[in-house]
C-alpha cells in the first residue's frame, strides 16, 4: 500500500506540474475516435463501453474522494479531476460527432441538435470557456455534463445493446432527466418543503419536452446511404431504376411509383421504419418496413404505391422516419403533365431534306 500511494502521489504531482497533458491527450484520443469509428464498427464499440464507464467514475466522484481522504489520508486535487472530465466531454462529444453528422437531415430541424452538440464540442477544446463559463457556474455544467450524456448514450445503445433508435432514445431521455435534478435542484431558492416537488415537475416537464423534441433529434446510428424515386424496380438484384424528380399522371397510372431506400445500420440492429407519403404536405400513406444492420451499403427496400387520388399533380415527399418519429431522410418529386427534361424520352432525330 505504501508503494502504490508514494507512485500515485507523484502521478499527481507530475500531472499538477503539466496539467494540460490530460487536455492534450482528450483532444488527440477525440480526433481518433472522430476518424475511426465510421471505419471500425467493433472500436466505436469499444470506445462507448469506455465512455459509459467513465460516465460511471463521474457520477461516484465526490465519494470516492472522501474514501480516499478516509483510507489513505489524501485525495485526488480538484484541478487534476477537472482535466480528466474535460478529457471524458471531448472524448464522448468527438465519439458521438460523426455518427450524429452521418444522420442529420440537413434540411430539417435536426439541424439545432447538431450544431448544439458541435458547439458543446468547441466548447471543451478551449480551455478559457471551459473553465472560466462553463465549469464555473455548476447549474450549467450539470446541464452541459447532462446534454452530453444524452448524446452518448443516444449513440452507445444501438451500438451495444443492439436497442432500436425507439428505445434508445427512450432510455437515454430517462437518464438525461434523471441527471437533470442536481441542475434543477440549484436553480431553485425556495422552501425545502416545496422545493422537492417542485423539482419533480420541472423533470416532468422536461421529460415532456425532451419526448417532443425527439423529431429534431437525428437517429444517431442510421443513415440514408442511397434513395431513389422511380418507376421501375429489378426486385431480384434489388436495383431502382432512373431516379426521376418529376412523374407524370399517365406515368402514375401505368406502373405507380417506387421509392427505394438503403438504410446504414450497425450489425446486429433490427429495425422498424416507415415511408410515409405526403402530397402537398398532407400525409396519404404510410407504410412499415423491417430493416437489419450490418451491410456496409445499407439495408435495401422499397414501397410501391399504386393507389393515388383522381389529381395527384403537386408536391410529394417520402419521409423515411424510425417507429419513434425521428426522421432519416426525405424523397421528393413532383407530379405534372409534362415531364421535365431528364425524365423525358429523348427527341427522334429530324430527317434531312432530300437532294
Amino acid at each position: 500500500m505504501p508503494d502504490l500511494k508514494s507512485l500515485l502521489q507523484r502521478l499527481l504531482a507530475l500531472v499538477q506540474r503539466y496539467p494540460g497533458t490530460i487536455a492534450a491527450f482528450g483532444f488527440a484520443s477525440g480526433i481518433v475516435s472522430f476518424f475511426t469509428v465510421e471505419r471500425h464498427e467493433a472500436f466505436a464499440r469499444v470506445i462507448a463501453i469506455v465512455m459509459l464507464l467513465c460516465w460511471a467514475w463521474l457520477v461516484v466522484e465526490q465519494w470516492l474522494r472522501q474514501r480516499m481522504k478516509q483510507r489513505l489520508g489524501w485525495t485526488i486535487p480538484t484541478p487534476v479531476l477537472r482535466y480528466a472530465t474535460q478529457m471524458i466531454h471531448q472524448e464522448g462529444l468527438f465519439f458521438v460527432l460523426p455518427f450524429l453528422y452521418a444522420a442529420t437531415t440537413w434540411n430539417s430541424g435536426q439541424v439545432v441538435f447538431t450544431g448544439l452538440l458541435g458547439a458543446a464540442a468547441l466548447v471543451a477544446l478551449v480551455d478559457p470557456l471551459y473553465f472560466r463559463w462553463l465549469a464555473g457556474r455548476r447549474w450549467v455544467f450539470l446541464t452541459y455534463h447532462t446534454f452530453t450524456m444524452f448524446a452518448v448514450l443516444l449513440t452507445a445503445f444501438p451500438l451495444i445493446l443492439h436497442l432500436t433508435t425507439g428505445l434508445s432514445y427512450r432510455l437515454a431521455l430517462g437518464v438525461a432527466v434523471a441527471l437533470s435534478f442536481p441542475s434543477l435542484a440549484e436553480l431553485l431558492s425556495i422552501e425545502a418543503r416545496w422545493r422537492k416537488w417542485a423539482v419533480v415537475g420541472l423533470m416532468a416537464a422536461l421529460g415532456a419536452l425532451g419526448w417532443f423534441a425527439r423529431l429534431w433529434v437525428p437517429p444517431a446510428t442510421l443513415r440514408l446511404n442511397e434513395m431513389a424515386i422511380s418507376t421501375q424496380m429489378d426486385t431480384r438484384t434489388m436495383a431502382a431504376g432512373k431516379s426521376l424528380r418529376t412523374v407524370t399522371p399517365a406515368q402514375l397510372q401505368a406502373n405507380g411509383i417506387y421509392a427505394y431506400t438503403a438504410v446504414s445500420a450497425p450489425l446486429g440492429l433490427r429495425e422498424h421504419i416507415y415511408h410515409v407519403w405526403l402530397h402537398n404536405g398532407r400525409e396519404v400513406d404510410r407504410i412499415a418496413l423491417d430493416i437489419r444492420g450490418g451491410r456496409k451499403e445499407g439495408y435495401r427496400a422499397w414501397t410501391h404505391k399504386r393507389n393515388f387520388t383522381a389529381d395527384p399533380q403537386g408536391r410529394w415527399q417520402v419521409k423515411v422516419v424510425t417507429d419513434a418519429g425521428q426522421m432519416i431522410g426525405t424523397l421528393r418529386f413532383r407530379v405534372e403533365d409534362r415531364a421535365s427534361p431528364e425524365n423525358a424520352a429523348p427527341a427522334a432525330p429530324t430527317p434531312e431534306p432530300a437532294p
